[in-house]
């Protein structure tokens, strides 16, 4: 509306100041002097009666113009021409201000309905997001609209609920596993005190049972201890120095050399340089557990176990039973195993490869895992964007 009133004050100061010359060249032109010299007496004394000035009236003679032209016919001529342009300027001016008027009400009108026709799907945006609540996730704003600006973001909005479904659904999953990890040595403790004590029992009993409660006490130890570090590693690093993850692989292996044996595991370390900026405590965590598993998910005899280090990260692989390939993304989140708990006394807590994704993740890296084809277990990789060659200071 301000740019028509606009468009209408400049057409209108455009027009006028040119429309009296036009007219006048178009008077002159259309009607000659010799041609109003010849306009009848009556006509010819109306025109003199409104148009000539008393100086012209008065004056003795016939007078002429500075191009020849007869004082009357010029009086004639600027008459018709003030007329003809007071005229249109009047119908200009009155035609415009109705097409504003007219044209006003029909952009409120279009406008109205664009932008109610615009902003419906943010408005179904919104109601979408006033009713999500952690019961009803799995819901998505599905908007049938063409491609734009706002069909993206409701997809994106979607994108976003589904990364939120499955991170409440792994948190849900995880307090429920935690509750039933420390529930059940729990059990085991109270039952053994209860029933493994009762009456009047025997130093050989006593010792078993004190066995029995110091093995169920150090797998809670295990638990939470595992449970701390994987809350200390969502958290961020705390600190950040050069490390030589070479050197870690090599320690690592020897630290658990004494347990592979036992189980007739081999484990092969090939390092390449790699150093990485990040917490030492926690790259030396993601390689022993990392190698800790590869040994304790291995064949009974026999087995192998290969570390490398190199520019492209930290790989360990090892033989052992086929893992299903729909099954490895699983085993990154807590509490997964690839088989059935047992509760044996060397089983671990299912937190392993759970504490190196998210070690990883804190460093900026990335953990994957496939199935071997050959040979079964299971190949881990961990690639730090940030890996350089070379020693390690600090």
């Amino acid at each position: 509306m301000l740019a028509g009133a606009l468009l209408t004050g400049v057409v209108y100061w455009l027009v006028r100041e040119g429309l009296y010359s036009s007219i006048n060249r178009a008077v002159i032109t259309a009607v000659p002097a010799q041609r109003m010299q010849q306009l009848p007496d009556a006509s010819q004394s109306l025109l003199t009666a409104t148009a000539l000035p008393t100086a012209a009236l008065t004056s003795p003679g016939p007078s002429t113009g500075p191009d020849g032209m007869p004082s009357q016919g010029i009086a004639i001529t600027r008459t018709v021409s003030d007329a003809a342009e007071s005229a249109a300027l009047d119908r200009l001016l009155t035609v415009s201000v109705i097409v504003l008027a007219c044209y006003a009400v029909l952009s409120v009108a279009l406008a109205w309905w664009a932008a109610g026709r615009v902003l419906r799907p943010i408005a179904v945006i919104t109601d979408t997001a006033r009713r999500l609540s952690a019961a009803n996730l799995h819901k998505r704003i599905a908007l049938d609209a063409p491609p734009g600006e706002l069909k993206r973001l409701a997809d994106t909005f979607d994108g976003m609920l589904g990364r939120m479904e499955q991170l409440v659904s792994a948190q849900q999953r995880f307090a429920a596993n935690a509750a039933h990890e420390l529930r059940t040595p729990l059990a085991v403790q109270r039952a053994a005190a209860e029933i493994g004590l009762a009456g009047d029992p025997s130093p050989e009993r006593v010792d078993r049972i004190r066995s029995k409660l110091i093995e169920v006490a150090d797998g809670s130890e295990r638990i939470i201890e595992g449970l701390l570090l994987l809350a200390a590693s969502d958290q961020g690093l705390q600190e950040r120095r050069r490390v030589a993850l070479d050197e870690v692989a090599r320690e690592t292996a020897a630290a658990l050399a004494s347990e592979a044996a036992e189980r007739g595991v081999a484990v092969v370390v090939r390092s390449g340089p790699l150093t990485v900026e990040g917490d030492p405590v926690l790259l030396e965590r993601l390689l022993h557990n990392l190698v800790a598993n590869a040994v304790r998910h291995n064949l009974p005899e026999g087995g192998r176990v290969e570390v490398r280090t190199g520019p492209d990260g930290v790989m360990v692989t090892n033989t052992g039973p086929a893992v299903p390939p729909e099954t490895v993304p699983l085993l990154f989140e807590p509490f997964r195993r690839s088989a059935a708990r047992t509760h044996a006394p060397d089983e671990g807590v299912g937190l392993g490869l759970s504490i190196v994704d998210s070690i990883a993740r804190a460093h900026g890296a990335r953990a994957t895992a496939t199935a071997n084809t050959r040979g079964g277990g299971l190949t881990v990789r961990v690639r730090f964007d940030g890996g350089v060659s070379g020693p390690a200071s600090g």
